[in-house]
């Protein structure tokens, strides 16, 4: 388990993994990144009271740094890793179901999916935009599915011998680190398998601010495999970078129009890119909205919005800096080294 600024959640996180029905002994490691709140003391005061409970310093605070060095502090001899987190609520039954699932595919790697649950109506609209197409598009650990071989998977029941064969999490990668991990895995020719009886508790963020911030990094460091991994790059990924291209060109030629152009006909032709945006996420939201209620109906596209235009502007930005990092390495060398670039210039490619 990881943890940073988790005082809120980490005890019921915590007390999830000890109520499992798993007929094993079971140990968990908590990596604590550097709080701004009390989760170290929280945790410490977890692990006092369970000898099979240890707490280990995370400096860095990033989620792949604290993933490795948890799975570092397990037993060497057990060979399962379950990854979890300080946000998320294990059903009773997940490890069992998942450790069966391992023996019965083979695979190298289990998971199921993230099952948002808010408590106040922001969180709540949160929690539907995440597990709805409008807002995620058709990812299964995000929207269901069959059971069977997967892309990806949440959180994630490791065979250990994988995780060592692969080197464990790639610590560039501050987000997106177990889609990185499972393209590596399935690449070794092992199986990544969803299981959708594998439903995994996730807190949403509690505001606007939060969910933003949340998705600008989750924009930016999808940019950052697809730039590493370039085949990798599907319309899932790009749909978000491109409404968001699109809806800030579209911006920028209506003001050049009302105080340039005052052209009528560009402006209404213009006009038709937002308003098919926000007519699209309407429709989406409509479809979707069942069993909301009304404070939660009016957040809900709000944060639909909030997620792709975050996303989006986040893979936009991250691009555009690469690019500019990019135009100015080629500027700067001669016209003879230029034939021959060098290999610290190239993608570094794990």
């Amino acid at each position: 388990m990881t943890a940073l600024d988790e005082e809120r959640h980490l005890a019921d996180a915590v007390g999830s993994v000890f109520e499992q029905d798993y007929p094993a002994p079971i140990e968990l490691v908590v990596a604590v990144g550097p709080s701004r709140d009390r989760t170290r003391e929280i945790a410490e005061e977890l692990a006092a009271g369970r000898p099979e409970m240890r707490v280990v310093d995370n400096p860095s605070g990033r989620t792949p740094a604290g993933l490795n060095l948890a799975v570092a502090g397990t037993d060497p001899e057990r060979p399962v890793i379950v990854r979890t987190d300080g946000h998320a609520h294990l059903p009773p039954g997940y490890i069992r179901i998942a450790v069966e699932t391992l023996q019965r595919t083979g695979a190298a790697n289990v998971g199921g999916m993230m099952l948002p649950e808010g408590s106040t109506p922001f969180e709540r609209a949160v929690a539907r935009a995440m597990s709805a197409r409008i807002g995620m598009g058709s990812v299964s650990f995000h929207t269901g599915g069959g059971e069977g071989p997967a892309q990806t998977v949440y959180l994630g029941v490791f065979r250990r011998s994988i995780l060592a064969e692969t080197g464990g999490f790639d610590e560039h990668f501050v987000r997106a680190q177990d889609w990185e991990l499972n393209h590596r895995i399935r690449r070794t020719g092992a199986t990544v398998w969803f299981n959708p009886r594998l439903r995994v508790g996730y807190r949403p963020r509690s505001n606007l601010r939060g969910l933003a911030k949340q998705f600008h990094g989750g924009g930016t460091w999808r940019w950052q495999i697809i730039r590493v991994y370039p085949r990798t790059a599907s319309i899932r990924y790009l749909a978000a970078p491109l409404a968001t291209a699109a809806l800030g060109v579209a911006t920028l030629v209506l003001l050049v129009d009302a105080f340039v152009l005052h052209s009528l006909p560009l402006a209404l032709a213009t006009a038709l890119v937002p308003c098919g945006y926000l007519a699209a996420v309407a429709t989406g939201c409509a479809t979707s909205r069942e069993g909301l209620d009304a404070a939660t109906t009016a957040w809900y596209p709000v944060t639909v919005i909030t997620m792709h235009l975050s996303w989006g502007s986040g893979f936009l930005a991250a691009a555009a800096r690469d690019a500019a990092r990019a135009l100015r390495a080629h500027l700067s060398v001669g016209p003879t080294t230029r034939a021959r670039p060098s290999a610290a210039a190239q993608p570094n490619r794990p």
